[in-house]
């Protein structure tokens, strides 16, 4: 039942998912702007990569974004654009439970321009992320992250469903997973491995 749970088999079907007309929503933000979140087209390339070398002050993320993109080919990518000018990206890749062969997907990084912070962008960009991979099938998403903030869109401690990080001396409260189907996670829990551009960037 496991074998079932692979980035291929519900990718496939998150490109039968729509966010909306055109794929994409429009939203107002605080204070009123008018942004559009959709998928990343490669044209925002440049853009995205330049927005987290801002947005983390410095280039880790960006590289790793990059590798990704030109790696795998499992991947959801949205961004927030106002206007012409990329705002926010979030970045979804595979995350595998070791020796269990079941599949989900890590939501990192996500970035917002330091400029346009506070105005929900980041809300926004990870509501719809997740919606994406919920109705596409996706089994689970893990996230490495601030426990203050990724809790509001259901995240919990993935230790309380067995799933460790694969990197050391990560806090319990700050490794978490929300899971939309508890049936495909392993009984006895395991080792959330990202993909190896993660190390690589390390």
């Amino acid at each position: 039942m496991l074998a079932r749970h692979t980035p291929r088999h519900y990718l496939a079907q998150l490109k039968r998912v729509s966010l909306g007309r055109a794929d994409t929503q429009s939203f107002t933000t605080e204070p009123r702007h008018m942004v559009e979140i959709r998928e990343e087209m490669p044209e925002d390339h440049a853009a995205v990569h330049a927005l987290n070398r801002t947005a983390f002050d410095g280039d880790a993320e960006a590289r790793i974004v990059d590798k990704l993109r030109a790696s795998c080919s499992e991947y959801l990518s949205l961004v927030a654009v106002d206007g012409h000018e990329v705002v926010g990206h979030i970045l979804f890749t595979p995350v595998n439970v070791e020796r269990h062969g079941v599949a989900g997907m890590g939501l990192a990084p996500m970035a917002v321009s330091p400029s346009r912070q506070r105005e929900g962008i980041g809300s926004l960009l990870v509501q719809l992320g997740l919606r994406r991979l919920r109705d596409s099938s996706c089994p689970f998403v893990v996230v490495l992250g601030h426990p203050e903030y990724y809790p509001r869109f259901g995240f919990e401690p993935a230790s309380k469903h067995g799933l460790v990080s694969q990197w050391e001396g990560v806090p319990d409260e700050a490794f978490m997973v929300l899971v939309f189907d508890r049936d495909s996670l392993p009984g006895a829990g395991g080792v959330a491995r990202y993909r190896d551009e993660f190390d690589e960037a390390m």
